[in-house]
């Protein structure tokens, strides 16, 4: 039986539905697993993505036209029935899921199975082939609690606090800002919030997520308050002039890529915390056993070191090359080159 996706100079291509999934060159028809820039591309004619991601993907893209579609709700496209299913990667994430000739297969985008209360959790699709990224697709990633690591934010923020010095931590603007926002302690002090990551943050809101108050550095008036402030800003904003506002401050980075000692070195702060929006090894693991799947398709990440676990331990799996990059990496932290390459266990 042929293949229901292959891989096309534009992207990941459904043959019979006549579809992309997260295109990288402008196409007629695209499914969009999240709003990330690496899998929302401007330049499609139509848009398809789960309705809890329509006002971050119009945020991001502008006026494009969309349509929405609620997560296990059905349509059909030229004989394949796809629905969309909650990825756990960031508000609005969603895996795909088409059934056709008796095949059913899953694209699953990025994702997560951490908890967080800023997105609806990973959903678990029984399929025959899944398609799954491998971002952080060696043994040495297993991620702490999430608790344990806000809670290591918040003594840091709070320390600094008390010695009258600013906190910065950068994070990539969607998702990960507002994943940390939901765990901090907003008693400590002010939370500011640079541009990028304050209308993000809005539109979280206005979708219904809780988050504490934030504040543009604009609009502090008493400027003694940002000595007890925590700041969260894009990498982008290290050694700008933006930053001068802030005077003496601590300044750490919040991003899976942070388990490597060298990463942390390359950055140049003061502080590393191992927070990640993506599956660590246990968790794909875990993921892609849960599917049932007998074929595993491995993008984007550490495709080599994967596949070659999943074929030693019974799964039919190879992989598929993509123009996917990795909302870590645009964090300015260098992924997959910083990433050693570890034995593969036996079963």
């Amino acid at each position: 039986m042929a293949d229901m996706v292959v891989v096309r100079k534009e992207g990941l291509y459904c043959v019979p539905g006549q579809f992309y999934i997260d295109p990288w060159r402008p196409v007629e028809r695209a499914i969009i697993t999240h709003a990330h820039a690496d899998h929302a591309r401007i330049g499609h004619r139509h848009y398809l993505c789960a309705a809890d991601g329509v006002p971050v993907l119009r945020a991001r893209l502008g006026a494009v036209t969309i349509q929405g579609l609620a997560y296990g709700d059905t349509i059909a496209h030229h004989g394949v029935h796809v629905s969309l299913h909650p990825a756990g990667h960031v508000l609005g994430s969603a895996q795909v899921r088409m059934q056709h000739g008796g095949q059913v297969w899953v694209a699953s985008g990025d994702y997560k199975l951490q908890p967080d209360p800023t997105c609806a959790p990973f959903e678990t699709v029984r399929c025959d082939t899944f398609i799954t990224e491998s971002t952080f697709g060696l043994p040495i990633y297993r991620w702490q609690a999430p608790q344990e690591i806000y809670d290591e934010i918040n003594r840091w923020w709070r320390g600094n606090a008390t010695e009258g010095r600013t906190s910065v931590l950068f994070c990539y603007a969607f998702g990960k800002a507002q994943r940390i926002l939901a765990g901090l302690d907003a008693s400590i002090g002010p939370i500011v919030c640079h541009g990028a990551a304050q209308a993000l943050t809005q539109v979280y809101r206005e979708c219904g997520v809780a988050l504490p108050a934030t504040v543009m550095v604009g609009e502090v008036t008493d400027k003694a308050a940002l000595k007890t402030a925590l700041v969260i800003a894009p990498p982008s904003a290290a050694g700008s002039p933006w930053m001068k506002r802030f005077g003496d401050y601590s300044d750490a980075f919040a991003s899976g890529w942070m388990l490597l000692r060298g990463a942390r070195r390359r950055r140049g702060v003061d502080r590393g915390f191992v927070l990640s929006d993506h599956a660590d090894w246990p968790g794909l693991m875990q993921a892609i056993a849960a599917t049932q799947a007998e074929r595993i398709i491995v993008t984007h990440g550490s495709i080599p070191v994967m596949v070659r676990w999943l074929q030693q331990n019974g799964w039919q799996a190879g992989g598929f090359e993509t123009e996917y990059g990795d909302d870590e990496a645009e964090d300015g932290v260098d992924g997959g080159q910083a990433a050693p390459q570890e034995a593969v266990p036996h079963a």
